[in-house]
C-alpha cells in the first residue's frame, strides 16, 4: 500500500510538472476605466439618477403605463426567466464539486454452458459439495454507489463562482432592461403628446385658411384678386388638411407602440395634452462621472461577465493538472432473495481511486484555454466601451438640455412674432394694402414655427428622459 501511495504521488507530480512547462502564457490586458472627475468642471455630487421613476415622472397617466409595462411586457419577461436559468446554473456548478451517490437495485438470471470454464467450475463445485449448484443462476442486488471529483485545482468551485457572476450580471441585464424601458415608453409619451398638439394646431389654422379661401373668392368676384389668389390658398388649404391626416396615422402607430410595450392589444392611451407647451423638464443633477460605476446597470454588468471571464481562465488553466477521482461502492448481493441481507455473508463493498493527467494530444484543451483568454481580453474591452459610452451619453445630453431650452426661448419669440404679422398682413390684405402672398407666406410661416416649437418641446422633454437614462436612472 506504501508502494503505491507513493507510486500515485509520483506521477502525480511528474504530471504536474510536465503539464505546468506546456501551459499557453496568459495574455493580460490591464483595464483602462480612469473617467474625467467631472461633468463640464461641475462637482455637484447629487445625483438625479438616485430619485425612483416615479417621483421623476409626475404625470399620472405615464406612471400608470410603466407600471403595467413592468409587469406585462413580454421581452422584460423572457429576461426573468434568463435570471431563472442563470441561477440554475449555479445549482449544476455547485452539485459537480460535491460526491455523486446513486441507489440502485437489480435482478437477473444467467445460464453457462456446461463445457465452459465457468460451468466446468460449477460442476466440480456441485460434485465436491453434493449440493446442487443453481442453474440457472440467478442474481439479487442492492447497492449504493459514490463517485467524486476532488476539486484539488479548485477547477468545479471556480466554475461556480463563475456561475454566480453570470447571474448577477443577468439580474443587471434585466436591471438596464428596465431603464430603457421606462425610457422608450416615456419618450413615446411625450411624441404622443406633441402629436396630439401639432394636430390641434393643423385643425386651427385649416379652420383660419378656410375663412380666408372665403374672403379671397369674394374678393376675387369683386375683382380685387385674380383666380391664381383663389388657387393658391385653396392649394395651400388642401396641403394641410391632408397633413392633418398624416398626423393622425403617426398618433394611431404611437399610441400602438405604446400599447405593445405596454403588452396589450391596441386601445385608447389616456392623455391630457392641454399642458404640453407649458411643460418645463425637472432640473437636472448629473453627479459626477465615477457615479456611473454604481448607478449604470450596463456598466455593473460588463464588470459581473469581466469577472466570469477570469474565473474562466482558471477553470480551463485547471485542465491541463491532474485529476484525481474517488469511486466506492456498498451493497449486498446474493443468488437467492432470502440470502440478500445476510451480513457479512452477502456484503459487498469497493473503493477505487483514479488519478490522470494529459500528457498527449491536449489541442482542445489548449484551445479552450486560448479561447477563454481572448474571452477576457474581449470582456475588459466591452467593459471600457460600455464606460465611454455612458461618460459620453451624460456629457451629450447635458449639452442638448442646456441648447435645447436656448432654441426653445428664441422660437417661441419667433411664434409671436409671426402671430402678430398674421394679424398685420390680414388687416392689410383686407383692405386691399398687401398682396394675397404676403399673407399666404405669413400664415405658412407662423404654422411652421408652431410645428417646430411643439418638436422643439418635445426634443426637450426626450432629453430630459435620455439623461436620466444615461445617469442609470429608472431601474431603482
Amino acid at each position: 500500500m506504501k508502494y503505491s501511495m507513493n507510486k500515485i504521488i509520483g506521477v502525480a507530480l511528474f504530471s504536474t510538472m510536465f503539464t505546468a512547462c506546456s501551459i499557453p502564457s496568459l495574455v493580460k490586458r490591464e483595464l483602462q476605466h480612469q473617467v474625467p472627475p467631472s461633468f463640464y468642471e461641475s462637482k455637484d455630487t447629487v445625483n438625479s439618477a438616485m430619485i425612483q421613476w416615479k417621483q421623476y415622472f409626475n404625470d399620472s397617466n405615464l406612471v400608470a403605463l410603466i407600471d403595467t409595462a413592468l409587469l406585462n411586457n413580454q421581452e422584460l419577461n423572457i429576461t426573468l426567466q434568463q435570471i431563472a436559468v442563470a441561477k440554475n446554473e449555479i445549482r449544476v456548478r455547485k452539485g459537480e464539486y460535491l460526491p455523486f451517490v446513486n441507489l440502485g437495485a437489480g435482478a437477473g438470471t444467467d445460464k453457462v454452458g456446461e463445457y465452459t470454464r465457468q460451468g466446468a467450475i460449477e460442476a466440480n463445485h456441485d460434485i465436491k459439495s453434493g449440493t446442487a449448484f443453481p442453474d440457472p443462476l440467478n442474481d439479487f442486488s442492492v447497492s449504493a454507489n459514490l463517485t467524486w471529483e476532488v476539486d484539488i485545482w479548485k477547477k468545479l468551485r471556480n466554475a461556480k463562482k463563475a456561475a454566480i457572476y453570470e447571474y448577477l450580471s443577468t439580474i443587471e441585464g434585466r436591471n438596464f432592461m428596465v431603464t430603457n424601458l421606462v425610457a422608450e415608453i416615456s419618450n413615446s409619451y411625450y411624441e404622443l403628446l406633441a402629436l396630439d398638439n401639432q394636430l390641434e394646431i393643423v385643425k386651427q389654422y385649416v379652420k383660419i385658411q378656410s375663412d380666408v379661401l372665403k374672403i379671397v373668392k369674394l374678393q376675387k368676384m369683386a375683382g380685387q384678386v385674380t383666380e391664381l389668389a383663389v388657387l393658391r390658398f385653396e392649394a395651400e388649404l388642401l396641403k394641410n388638411q391632408s397633413r392633418q391626416f398624416y398626423i393622425e396615422q403617426r398618433i394611431v402607430e404611437t399610441e400602438n407602440q405604446i400599447n405593445f410595450l405596454v403588452g396589450r392589444y391596441p386601445q385608447p392611451i389616456p392623455r391630457d395634452y392641454q399642458g404640453f407647451n407649458t411643460m418645463v423638464p425637472d432640473s437636472i443633477h448629473a453627479g459626477i462621472p465615477s457615479q456611473l460605476m454604481v448607478n449604470r446597470p450596463d456598466i455593473k454588468q460588463a464588470e459581473l461577465e469581466l469577472l466570469a471571464r477570469k474565473l474562466d481562465i482558471k477553470v480551463a488553466k485547471a485542465n491541463f493538472y491532474p485529476q484525481f477521482r474517488i469511486r466506492a461502492g456498498f451493497g449486498y448481493q446474493a443468488f437467492n432473495p432470502k440470502f440478500l441481507f445476510q451480513t457479512p455473508s452477502s456484503m459487498l463493498y469497493s473503493i477505487a481511486g483514479d488519478l490522470a493527467a494529459p500528457l498527449i494530444n491536449r489541442n482542445a484543451i489548449k484551445a479552450h484555454y486560448l479561447t477563454a483568454n481572448a474571452k477576457q481580453v474581449q470582456a475588459v474591452y466591452e467593459y471600457e466601451r460600455v464606460v465611454l459610452m455612458a461618460y459620453m451619453d451624460v456629457s451629450n445630453q447635458l449639452s442638448n438640455i442646456k441648447n435645447l431650452q436656448n432654441s426653445y426661448n428664441l422660437k417661441s419669440q419667433q411664434v409671436e412674432v409671426l402671430n402678430k404679422s398674421i394679424t398685420i398682413s390680414t388687416t392689410l390684405f383686407k383692405s386691399a394694402r398687401a398682396d394675397y402672398m404676403e399673407v399666404l407666406l405669413t400664415q405658412r410661416d407662423a404654422l411652421e414655427s408652431k410645428i417646430e416649437l411643439i418638436e422643439t418641446k418635445q426634443q426637450q422633454m426626450h432629453a430630459m428622459v435620455q439623461i436620466y437614462q444615461a445617469l442609470g436612472g429608472g431601474w431603482n
